[in-house]
């Protein structure tokens, strides 16, 4: 590696440690902080578009994966970059709506942001489940976030060889979270 690559690399890592932080920050403000929106503006649009978007993402990981597999490396980079894009676009958006809107609740039937007993009793039998999937999201992308970063790094410094290392164990982690957000969506849309 070339003393620009390590500079490069340096650099990189920095700004993935410094935009892991503000990412954590954020999505841990984003359930206490709510920001007031203009009258008539209303960003309850969000969830099927970020779900999609996280969704899109899973089929550039795939797309991603064949190509590395069939030695088509330049589509491989495409995709991955795709794929980097559409979760950036993700996390902006789920942000967002987030930082402006109320937090659903899995259950909440009456919609008034309380779960109630009687709306508790009506899914205790898929709650749990639906919980287990929620969490297990959401902390494999808050650690897998800057993994992907490195990864992704490792590639644009030309380290190849560590950067397929890295890429065994956080593909399918990035894989997993892309596709879980989509489910939770859809487990979660009749309570939105």
């Amino acid at each position: 590696m070339t003393e620009a690559q390590r500079t490069t690399e340096r650099k990189l890592k920095t700004f993935t440690w410094i935009v892991t932080f503000l990412v954590l920050v954020l999505v841990g403000l984003m359930r206490r902080v709510k920001v007031p929106l203009p009258e008539g503006v209303d960003f309850s649009f969000l969830p099927p578009f970020y779900s999609l978007l996280n969704a899109l993402a899973a089929l550039a990981l795939l797309a991603s994966l064949y190509f590395v597999k069939t030695k088509k490396i330049l589509l491989h980079r495409k995709f991955n970059f795709l794929a980097l894009g559409l979760s950036v676009l993700f996390l902006l958006c789920y942000v967002l709506y987030h930082f402006t809107t109320p937090e659903t609740i899995f259950g909440d039937i009456d919609g008034d942001k309380i779960l109630s007993t009687a709306e508790a009793a009506s899914v205790a039998g898929v709650r749990p489940y639906y919980l287990v999937l929620l969490l297990s999201h959401i902390v494999l992308a808050a650690v897998s976030l800057p993994f992907i970063l490195l990864t992704f790094i490792k590639a644009y410094t030309e380290q190849f060889e560590q950067h397929k290392k890295y890429a065994r164990y956080v593909w399918p982690i990035w894989f997993y979270v892309c596709l879980t957000g989509p489910i939770c969506y859809l487990l979660l849309k009749p309570y939105y």
